[in-house]
């Protein structure tokens, strides 16, 4: 009985669903703007396929970062304060009557 039950309620949510199907029509310009506006803000589309030189490394400072890493001595980056702006109680508004 539970599975007649479930089987029917399937069926029925599969042809409940299809009514919810259209066709998509689409203009032709269709996104057009959206183009032209990566257009605009991409100086070069390609510039992920070029192969470009990796920039020049300081080999002294590059070995003594591997040696401290590897001693398990990194340098912590220094801790960033947040600001406290709008904390507290304020005096609120005075209103705005005329």
């Amino acid at each position: 009985m539970k599975r007649r039950l479930a089987l029917g309620l399937a069926l029925s949510a599969a042809v409940a669903l299809t009514g919810c199907q259209s066709a998509l029509r689409l203009q032709p310009d269709f996104a057009n703007a959206v183009r032209q506006d990566m257009a605009a803000q991409i100086a070069d589309p390609d510039a992920g396929r070029k192969a470009r030189p990796a920039p020049p490394a300081d080999g002294v400072r590059t070995a003594l970062t591997q040696d401290r890493y590897q001693k398990d001595q990194v340098t912590q980056p220094a801790a960033a304060a947040t600001s406290k702006v709008g904390v507290g109680a304020g005096s609120g508004g005075t209103g705005g009557g005329g």
